[in-house]
């Protein structure tokens, strides 16, 4: 699954210079520093989900997406499997929030110190609410973004989820 530099030209590259600086700063802070090198830069925008399965070559659901919103007005980070919608209701009973709404740029912006579908799972400017849908688990490596709408980077879930400090939960929109 992991893209190489030998099809750097069809898919990402991996060049530490690539890294996000406010990314790569955090990760080396988490003791993380190895991770740069694992990072991967596509030649064009990966904000999708499906930009960024096809670029990397795998399946949707290994995307890890990284879902912004405001509950009562404060930041919450939703994680949850690219193949996966979240539940707006299920999230916003989870909080025990009155109100849940997508976060606006400016929101997302202030609080992590990243722009709107380039937000990585950690390493973010304040402390952040973090749930973690459990679809997650289910993959061996997921790839999530790299502070960058062209960048990514491979991690175990449970890695993940301990270094963004989520909650897991079951928010993902039920299969009717």
């Amino acid at each position: 699954m992991n893209a190489t530099d030998e099809n750097a030209g069809e898919g990402p590259s991996s060049v530490e210079n690539d890294t996000d600086p406010l990314f790569a700063e955090a990760l080396r802070e988490l003791g993380l520093g190895e991770v740069i090198a694992s990072v991967r830069r596509f030649p064009a925008t990966a904000r999708t989900t499906a930009e960024a399965a096809a670029a990397i070559g795998c399946d949707p659901s290994q995307i890890c997406k990284s879902l912004f919103f405001a509950a009562d007005g404060a930041p919450v980070l939703v994680l949850l499997d690219g193949s996966a919608l979240v539940g707006m209701e299920l999230v916003r009973q989870e909080l025990g929030a009155t109100k849940l709404t997508r976060a606006g740029a400016h929101l997302v912006r202030e609080s992590t110190g990243y722009a709107t579908g380039a937000v990585p799972p950690f390493g973010h400017r304040t402390k952040i609410r973090v749930l973690v849908d459990r679809s997650l688990l289910d993959h061996d490596t997921v790839w999530t973004s790299a502070g960058t709408p062209f960048t990514v980077f491979p991690m175990d879930p449970k890695s993940l989820i301990a270094h963004a400090g989520g909650t897991l939960v079951d928010v993902r929109e039920p299969i009717a």
